[in-house]
């Protein structure tokens, strides 16, 4: 078979994630499937009240299994763990000297399905993209990222590295079985540098989240005399990065879709005073001891402020959370508050 980078940014490839038995996948895959089914008659039925009274529904339901960070709320509650973080391979304390020699940990093992069949998020899919991204560029992928973020005034985002003196690292925080908080246990994340490897702060998030949506709307402002800089990757590349994928799915918002590397959902209303779906990016993450989202919101631009060049990018809400506690779920949080600071935008 051929794996390409695109089916790798997009979770389609087949390489397993950190549960090695595919039955248990299947029966995980089926019982989110039996949930949904089971509650969607209600949701339809709230839904239509909602709409009949011309009320905005917000909150998705989540049914389906939370891969990573991307577990449900219930779960931070003490003395419940999700099963995600049962897995062995998420407490490894083996150190890694490249992405090339932590591909030994899943190379042998068998692919869960042909690629481009199905839809599996996988940390190690990642882990193969760093790979890819270390022999193309002829520079070691730490390296090559740390410059990256250097390039975006991401000062503060640096390898999740346990000997190194990190000032301001915060410690993390699990529930234990008896519901007690207590320290997160020690883990080495040399194997998964791209899935999950580096620590940052909400700030550097927020520029990270500028610079995606400034390089987004840059090419739809045409009469700029010059002045506009242009942005850190080309218009078309965001875009395509925030193309729905087919066979794909998001674990955190049913209304949503796989993109590259992001969740994405897009702008739809089927009826006059019916539900709104605004078109938004957003990306959760997890690891031991801490949960955290990106969403950006970009503002519904009219033509006449584009072209008069009375504005300029980046236009929209940006949303980061980082919290040091493990099995939180924040897209929906996220979400609201974007929807809050965008209300009240254009009330003023």
């Amino acid at each position: 078979v051929a794996i390409t980078t695109r089916l790798l940014v997009s979770h389609l490839s087949g390489i397993r994630h950190y549960e090695k038995d595919i039955t248990k996948v299947k029966e995980e895959k089926e019982k989110a499937n039996r949930a949904l089914k089971l509650t969607k008659p209600y949701q339809d039925k709230e839904q239509k009240q909602n709409e009949g009274k011309g009320i905005e529904k917000t909150d998705s339901v989540k049914s389906r299994k939370e891969h990573e960070g991307e577990v449900k709320s219930q779960n931070s509650k003490p003395g419940r763990r999700d099963k995600e973080f049962e897995q062995e391979e998420y407490y490894l304390k083996e150190k890694f000297e490249s992405v090339i020699e932590s591909l030994k940990i899943f190379k042998n093992d068998p692919l869960f399905f042909k690629p481009g069949d199905q839809f599996l998020y996988s940390t190690y899919g990642f882990t193969l993209l760093s790979a890819i991204v270390e022999r193309v560029s002829g520079q070691k992928f730490t390296d090559y990222m740390l410059k990256m973020f250097r390039d975006l005034d991401m000062l503060s985002t640096v390898l999740d590295d346990n000997e190194a003196m990190i000032y301001n690292r915060a410690r993390c925080y699990v529930y234990n079985k008896k519901g007690r908080l207590v320290n997160a246990p020690y883990v080495d994340n040399s194997y998964k540098w791209a899935g999950g490897g580096f620590l940052s702060s909400v700030g550097d998030l927020l520029k990270f989240g500028n610079a995606l949506l400034y390089s987004y709307q840059a090419g739809q402002f045409k009469n700029t005399n010059g002045k506009l800089l242009p942005g850190y990757l080309k218009p078309d590349t965001v875009t395509m990065m925030w193309t729905p994928v087919p066979k794909t799915e998001v674990s955190w918002d049913r209304d949503g879709k796989y993109a590259m590397a992001w969740a994405v959902v897009e702008k739809k209303q089927q009826c006059g005073c019916c539900r709104q779906q605004r078109h938004y990016a957003s990306h959760t993450g997890g690891a031991v001891g801490a949960s955290s989202v990106l969403l950006i919101l970009p503002e519904e631009l009219d033509s006449e402020a584009i072209d008069t060049g009375l504005v300029a990018p980046p236009r929209g809400v940006i949303v980061s959370i980082i919290c040091n506690m493990q099995s939180v779920s924040l897209n929906s949080t996220a979400l609201k508050i974007a929807r809050e600071f965008d209300k009240e935008k254009w009330a003023q």
